[in-house]
């Protein structure tokens, strides 16, 4: 009972001292740090098309050699995006972002040093798992730092500008690289920024962390299939579809992709909501995803082999070609942007995939003997009608969706526009690794490119409403 008797009165004691609040984070300094990760992602994404040739010569490499070496990449980013967003809030953005950075900054490194081709090609898978990792991650930065919605669309309008710009500066960045310095040197340029990256995260408080459960066999399933396809249109090309390997490895995707259907079915949380794809407009925006995706980095690819190895021209004036195109991009963007507020997203689409498709129709009259003028003035339709159809195309599939579901719906959208890259640098490829039918090669690629084009050009015009409402 003594504790409980009354002391004399003494003069108060003083509080003890509390620790001080942990300053909150700039918003300038989250939002350099968030854009930096989608900038050199995007970079990595076309930087290394105008570098192959340089690479081949190197390391001796064949065509499915270099085909792996940029769909290792996209493969493992759009495979892992996927689940990306939900690892993001288990361990926290900030946490999850550094990770990523650290882990494509190590992977960039090794590309840098890889002394024969299997490295370089495991590296650059790595690559493109760490990228998957920071875009969820460091949009969640941006969204727990800026809680005006205004504010939140101008911080992320300027992130998806950062990608833009790294798109236009991919192939000269690549020409003047490996030219001046070596190939290698477009992969050890990433450091520098990583470090940056790594520094200004140290800076930032600690993302909360919510329980959410992670789909595994989901995941794998889907990892699977993607790269059992993707082997199978790379290795077909070059041995033909019907050998046992490439047989064996399409029933491969077969059966991993029904496992990840069933499991997506059965789940009370899937990964992805099979629901998501009973909305009309969610098909046509995943579709025209894919399509100009397809379209855009297949023509950047088989033009740059087409500079170097058919007309002789050096990595650095390659990398010039694509200057008139890749400059007027963020511009466009901009203007479809607008264009989408006052109409409806359904105008820029259907406008923007025409454009595209008319210019690789038109790549057609392209040939050996062809003025090099051409295909470079050739190239800036393409480059206008995706940036005039994407902004409105990722409007449109998130206003058609519950507002619980946008990043999912994001994650699927990005996975098939990198789904699409990865398959046309796979079949385009194929159709162009006989040197003495690269003509002939090219010419169907962008038969391919136009049908595409065509066909989800008419869907959204028939079938996207005028204004998407969810």
């Amino acid at each position: 009972m003594a504790l409980l008797t009354r002391a004399p009165k003494t003069a108060p004691a003083a509080a003890p001292p509390q620790a001080p609040a942990p300053p909150r984070a700039s918003p300038h300094l989250v939002l350099v740090a968030a854009l930096l990760s989608f900038f050199v992602i995007s970079l990595d994404g076309s930087v290394v098309n105008v570098a192959l040739p340089a690479i081949s010569h190197s390391l001796r490499g064949g065509m499915a050699d270099l085909q792996w070496i940029v769909d290792g990449y996209t493969l493992m980013f759009a495979a892992l995006m996927l689940s990306a967003g939900t690892l993001s809030d288990r361990i926290g953005a900030a946490r999850a972002y550094a990770l990523g950075l650290a882990g494509f900054t190590l992977a960039s490194a090794a590309c840098g040093l890889a002394p024969e081709l299997g490295t370089l090609i495991v590296s650059r898978m790595v690559q493109g798992g760490a990228a998957a990792l920071m875009v969820p991650a460091s949009l969640a930065l941006i969204r727990q730092t800026y809680s005006d919605p205004g504010k939140r669309a101008r911080a992320i309008a300027i992130w998806t500008a950062a990608g833009s710009v790294a798109v236009a500066v991919g192939p000269v960045a690549g020409g003047l690289l490996t030219s001046g310095l070596s190939w290698r040197a477009i992969f050890f340029v990433n450091l520098p920024i990583g470090a940056v990256g790594l520094a200004l995260l140290s800076r930032l408080p600690r993302s909360p962390r919510r329980q959410v459960p992670l789909d595994l066999l989901g995941q794998l399933s889907v990892v699977i299939a993607l790269t059992a396809l993707t082997y199978a249109v790379i290795e077909g090309g070059r041995d033909g579809f019907a050998t046992p390997g490439v047989l064996l490895t399409l029933a491969v995707a077969a059966v991993s992709m029904t496992v990840f259907l069933v499991t997506q079915s059965r789940r009370s949380a899937p990964m992805v909501p099979l629901s998501l794809f009973t909305s009309r407009t969610v098909l046509v925006c995943l579709s025209a995803g894919f399509a100009l995706n397809a379209v855009f980095y297949g023509a950047i690819f088989m033009l740059g082999m087409y500079f170097q190895q058919a007309r002789g021209v050096s990595a650095v004036g390659a990398g010039a070609m694509f200057i008139p195109m890749c400059a007027l991009i963020s511009v466009v963007n901009m203007a479809g942007v607008r264009l989408a507020a006052r109409t409806g997203a359904r105008l820029p689409m259907t406008l923007g995939q025409l454009i595209m498709g008319a210019g690789a129709l038109l790549m057609l009259t392209v040939n050996a003997g062809t003025s090099l003028l051409v295909p470079v003035l050739l190239l800036i339709p393409i480059g206008l009608g995706g940036g005039l159809a994407v902004p409105s195309l990722t409007a449109a599939l998130l206003e058609s969706v519950p507002a619980e579901r946008a990043g999912t719906a994001a994650a699927v959208l990005n996975t098939s526009r990198q789904v699409g890259s990865c398959l046309a640098v796979a079949t385009f490829g194929a159709l162009i690794a006989d040197r003495s039918a690269f003509q002939s090669g090219m010419t169907t690629s962008f038969l391919i490119c136009g049908g595409m084009m065509l066909t989800t050009t008419v869907a959204t015009a028939l079938l996207l409403p005028r204004r998407t409402a969810r």
